[in-house]
């Protein structure tokens, strides 16, 4: 398997630091508002690459943070008038309602920021002892980075470039160094700590738990992968990374992976442009598993421009899928080891390339579909094309509904009831031989959109588009 690491610029073979071990660690949200589709690309890929390794059988522990507290918290608990802590649980809660529906599995830990208050201090009194940090007359904490001889080696930037991303403080040693403790001296959200009442720094949230939660403390690196988007590489990825070099003396990823932006009309989301695309959204008019195969469809590190058009020709791309599986729908599969699932797990091995792998499965479906029309009745190769279905689904995140639901997505329960209703009916028409009642009901039926057929385990419908 090889891996594209950020800092190197490079694919690099995948070596794990522990035989038959992952670590994986992705920064999560900031839960202030509800997700959108940049959270979902990012929680998609990664989610992906852990499905991956699984699927080679790799033990993974992923990791994936929740930062609940934070300015932007505190500004909304103001305008609304409520709590941090209410609108961290209620920003929480939506998120891991939207993951799930787009198919992301949760992750082996999840720490929260006000749970690991403890961890950072801890971080930042080896900071403190080792020269690295200090304090100023109001009671801040700045990392000094100066004195971190790699600093920047992470993005490789040179040091002017970081001056204009932090706030300017007149006590500050260098114009670059960032905070890891604010004190707080008024009423306001705060923790205490042996520096006094405060906050911690954002930077240094993922670093800290890294080293509580994650990292064996063994060798050169805490963990095998480090994930985010890649506006965080440069400066929340490199600040994190000087944090742990000379907190700990080692490293803190093997790996750095980052995903793109998601643009709207070929623009950056973001809050500030009035463009960002909620996922809840999103799903009131797409099935998560739609959304899932679309932000999946390109390459990882490019940018994804989301463009309506091509979700919707993405969607008719699925149904195929779905309109396969209708065929032999209800059979079970003995999990038999297919050539399709090695090839597919060749191509996602090589940096996780969805474009040959989607390509892979249009190729298994216009070849089951031709193999199923010259013999419908062949047990061993619909055993073979239930299992390359069957892994489809646990590495790729979808085909798995069943597929008759699948084609009702949309449908209120009210006008489920009375399609079902007019299908029983329909049913009874036609065991009492009233032929007439029943080819009326089903033109009823077929003027509500709707499409047919009677299987031997009885009339299963769906929604024509």
């Amino acid at each position: 398997m090889t891996i594209y690491d950020s800092v190197k610029k490079t694919k690099l073979k995948f070596e794990p630091l522990r035989e038959g071990k992952v670590s994986l660690y992705v920064c999560g949200p900031t839960v202030y508002d509800d997700a959108h589709l940049g959270h979902a690309k990012s929680a998609l890929v990664f989610d992906l690459l852990r499905r991956v390794l699984e699927a080679e059988d790799y033990e993974v522990l992923f990791a994936r943070n929740i930062t609940d507290i934070d300015d932007k918290i505190i500004n909304k608990a103001q305008e609304l008038g409520i709590t941090t802590s209410e609108i961290a649980e209620r920003y929480t809660d939506a998120y891991h309602r939207d993951m799930a529906a787009i198919g992301v599995r949760a992750p082996t830990l999840e720490p929260k920021a006000t749970e690991s208050i403890d961890a950072m201090c801890d971080m930042i009194q080896k900071l403190l002892d080792k020269g690295h940090a200090y304090s100023i007359s109001n009671g801040d904490i700045y990392f000094d980075t100066s004195s971190d001889k790699n600093y920047l080696s992470l993005s490789n930037r040179q040091s002017s470039e970081n001056v204009s991303r932090v706030e300017k403080v007149g006590e500050k040693r260098n114009e670059a160094d960032f905070a890891l403790w604010k004190a707080v001296h008024d009423e306001g959200v705060a923790f205490d700590s042996p520096f006094g009442r405060g906050r911690p720094g954002w930077h240094l949230e993922c670093s800290a738990m890294i080293e509580r939660y994650v990292t064996s403390n063994e060798g050169e690196y805490a963990i095998d992968i480090h994930g985010g988007g890649a506006d965080l590489l440069f400066p929340h990825h490199e600040n994190e990374a000087a944090q742990t070099r000379c907190a700990t003396n080692h490293e803190l990823a093997k790996y750095w992976m980052h995903n793109g932006f998601v643009t709207i009309a070929g623009e950056k989301m973001s809050k500030s442009l009035g463009n960002s695309f909620f996922l809840k959204d999103a799903l009131k008019a797409y099935d998560g598993e739609v959304l899932r195969f679309y932000l999946l469809s390109t390459h990882y590190r490019g940018d994804f421009n989301f463009n309506e058009d091509d979700l919707i020709a993405s969607k008719r791309r699925l149904d195929r899928l779905y309109r396969l599986k209708k065929r032999i729908f209800g059979l079970s599969t003995d999990g038999i080891e297919t050539e399709f699932k090695k090839n597919l797990l060749e191509a996602l091995g090589d940096d996780l390339n969805v474009s040959r792998a989607y390509a892979l499965i249009d190729e298994l479906i216009a070849q089951a579909n031709e193999a199923l029309d010259t013999n419908p009745k062949d047990k061993a190769y619909r055993q073979i094309l239930l299992s390359s279905l069957a892994t489809v689904e646990t590495v790729l995140g979808f085909g798995g509904q069943d597929p008759y639901e699948y084609f009702q997505f949309g449908l209120d329960e009210e006008t489920k009831t009375k399609i079902n209703e007019l299908i029983a009916k329909r049913s009874e028409a036609k065991k009492a031989k009233d032929f007439a009642a029943s080819d009326a009901l089903r033109d009823e039926l077929t003027a509500l959109g709707v499409s047919i057929m009677d299987t031997p385990a009885g009339t299963v419908w769906e929604i024509r588009e």
